[in-house]
């Protein structure tokens, strides 16, 4: 399996604006020496020692990631927030061409289908896109989101064969099989979870983690323990979480704990907050790796979805 993330912001976009990129050109000014522009060799080496949310960016497109399987042709989409745009003019570009897509679901809060009209392949005839979701009314939601005065362009004006799947148990795709639970978040959110025989990669957004998802149970104990990756919501801190008890969403911490506690391999924080810049998400994951340093979770890595990030099992 091959991770690729195209948005990883909850809520809404939350591109960069020019007081961060004049906040990131200060600071960087201002770690500048003689020495780290005598030679083109120095430059590189000084831009690449920067710290990332200096360097870089989280990125500011919603929800969005695809899996590759072994043949490249073979896509899974998690969720069609903004980044789902950017995924399809890359995809659009592959060779040889992607001629099958299949989007999964989470839910559909707004951040998570308004890439949809903006999928450049579902406009292709040549191409079927095949939905899923556990709610039995996605077409009519999707459609509704295309429909006047919301939206130019209606749904049937996609060429694309659309396939709509309500999914009732788990699903043998390709060669891998994909389940699915239920999570704590308004108006209902499911996290998936990608089996190949060798690997297991959970997706799990928008979920307000409580008690229940510690149980050991069988449920429980089945989908979550000792998977490869788990991408988890993320967005607050506990402070916050706590001040926002029931708009579903979770703590860093809490998803640290989550992971160490079902022996997740590397837990990948996501569905960052809109209000945060890079160098606030930056800090939220150094405050990550200093938790599971304290708490002692020996072997559980901890990474920052960005847009561009990529894992590989």
């Amino acid at each position: 399996m091959h991770i690729h993330f195209w948005g990883a912001r909850g809520s809404l976009p939350a591109p960069l604006v020019s007081s961060h990129i004049q906040s990131k050109i200060t600071a960087i000014l201002e770690q500048i020496r003689p020495a780290d522009i005598e030679t083109p060799e120095a430059k590189k080496r000084f831009l690449a020692e920067l710290p990332p949310w200096l360097g870089s960016t989280v990125g500011g497109n919603t929800s969005c990631i695809s899996v590759a399987l072994d043949d490249p042709r073979q896509i899974i989409i998690f969720d069609a927030g903004s980044g789902l745009r950017e995924l399809g003019i890359a995809l659009a570009q592959q060779e040889p061409k992607i001629p099958h897509y299949h989007i999964f679901f989470s839910h559909v809060h707004w951040d998570h289908i308004m890439g949809l009209p903006f999928f450049n392949p579902a406009y292709d005839p040549t191409v079927q896109v095949d939905f899923y979701s556990p709610k039995q009314d996605l077409e009519t939601i999707l459609a509704k989101q295309m429909l006047a005065p919301y939206f130019p362009v209606s749904m049937d004006m996609m060429g694309a064969k659309k396939i709509f799947h309500c999914l009732s148990q788990e699903l043998a795709l390709y060669k891998v099989t994909i389940s699915y639970k239920l999570m704590n978040h308004p108006g209902d959110s499911y996290s998936y979870r990608i089996d190949d025989g060798k690997h297991r990669f959970i997706y799990a957004t928008d979920v307000a983690l409580s008690t229940a998802d510690f149980i050991e149970n069988e449920e429980n104990t089945a989908f979550f323990e000792r998977c490869d990756v788990a991408v988890v919501d993320a967005q607050y801190t506990l402070q916050e979480a706590i001040e926002k008890y029931n708009w579903g969403h979770s703590a860093f911490s809490m998803a640290v704990d989550f992971a160490a506690h079902w022996k997740i391999k590397h837990l990948v924080l996501f569905h960052h907050e809109p209000a945060y810049d890079d160098r606030q998400l930056y800090s939220n994951l150094q405050s990550a790796q200093w938790y599971i340093e304290r708490m002692g979770f020996r072997g559980l890595k901890v990474t920052l979805a960005t847009e561009g990030l990529e894992i590989s099992l």
